[in-house]
């Protein structure tokens, strides 16, 4: 075998890849020896580079057309072998192509549930899955950085450091995002772009650029899930009063077309306890509105009692009580009672007939 790749190689002096694979992203074409003929046709077909490497580094770059490999196209490569001019002799080098084109549908998803604080339920914990797009941005970086002498790299040989990358990045923007929990299913899209500009970076430190990141689902634990649909089932029930009422109904309905059933008659009795509750609930209101529209007692007027001459006198209003204060009949020292007042107190001193001695002006001072 190891003859006829021998010959395989100097006869042949067309070097091209023909990529079969839909994950195939750096290829490396094999030739006997690594020996290529001087004026071989080079192929770089659309959505290809090639670079050729010469004793582990990287030489000339070429991008899609076809290139005879002479001396004036390939000056890194002369300036390395310091070849003579007019050199024609075959010589050794590594030609890598590498596949440019987009690779869609990576997916990417939490193995385990990430914890998140939120504003409304605390600390939750979520799942979360989705696919991305990524394709070379720069050659020469992800050879050294990530390919090395491997001589067929496929996506499957990174997608595992790119998935973990994006999960170890995931809980953090999230986080930074500010979005809450049960906002999070309406704002995918926005999601997804805040996603892939935060981890640009860290694909463009491989010689990588991720295009678009999709989230696909993020997802609660089954109890919290269970606790959202009951709050949600009761917030289409609104009115649970209303809803209880409907439901009588419904039921009494079912037991009167089955009227031969058990059931039906302790249904029945219940629901017309039921209705009569809210008949009796419902008229009510109309007789308490009659009630209220009758006016309320007139309110009682304070009683006062006079201590005159040694006789209680009395009862008398607070107006007749203020003619007998601008008469003379009671003056500041006289005794009055009612009953906010423990004890017979002198006139002056009650709270309401202070008014009434403020303008009065006070005896004549004795001679």
């Amino acid at each position: 075998m190891g003859l006829f790749d021998k010959l395989f190689g100097e006869f042949v002096d067309v070097i091209e890849w023909l990529d079969q694979s839909s994950n195939t992203m750096v290829y490396r074409f094999e030739r006997y020896g690594n020996e290529i003929k001087y004026g071989a046709k080079l192929t770089v077909r659309e959505s290809q580079v090639a670079i050729l490497v010469n004793e582990g580094k990287a030489a000339d770059f070429f991008e899609p057309g076809m290139y005879e490999l002479q001396t004036n196209n390939m000056p890194i490569m002369t300036t390395l072998e310091n070849w003579p001019h007019g050199f024609q002799s075959p010589f050794k080098a590594e030609v890598y192509f590498f596949n440019m084109r987009r690779f869609v549908d990576l997916k990417w998803g939490t193995k385990n549930p990430i914890m998140l604080r939120d504003v409304e339920f605390g600390a939750v914990r979520l799942r979360a899955f989705g696919s991305y797009c990524v394709r070379i941005n720069d050659p020469l970086t992800f050879i050294k950085e990530i390919v090395g002498t491997n001589g067929h790299f496929s996506t499957e040989d990174i997608s595992d450091q790119l998935r973990n990358l994006i999960l170890s990045r995931f809980a953090s923007i999230l986080g930074e995002s500010k979005i809450p929990v049960l906002d999070l299913a309406g704002n995918y899209d926005d999601l997804s772009e805040y996603i892939t500009a935060k981890i640009s970076p860290e694909f463009i430190a491989y010689g990588l650029e991720i295009t678009k990141l999709l989230v696909e689902n993020i997802s609660l634990p089954p109890a919290v899930e269970e606790a959202l649909d009951k709050r949600t089932s009761m917030g289409v029930i609104g009115n649970l009063k209303d809803y209880t009422e409907f439901q009588a109904a419904e039921a009494m309905k079912a037991a009167a077309e089955n009227p031969s059933g058990g059931a039906s008659e302790g249904i029945g009795m219940g629901m017309g306890f039921a209705l009569a509750n809210k008949m009796s609930q419902t008229f009510s209101p109309a007789s308490n509105n009659a009630t209220q529209s009758t006016p309320p007692p007139i309110p009682q007027q304070t009683q006062y009692f006079v201590a005159l001459n040694g006789q209680q006198s009395g009862p008398f209003s607070l107006a007749d009580l203020a003619n007998q204060i601008k008469s003379g009949a009671v003056t500041r020292q006289t005794l009055i009672w009612n009953q906010a007042l423990v004890e017979w107190t002198k006139a002056s001193e009650v709270a309401e007939l202070a008014s009434y001695f403020s303008v009065m002006p006070p005896p004549l001072p004795t001679q």
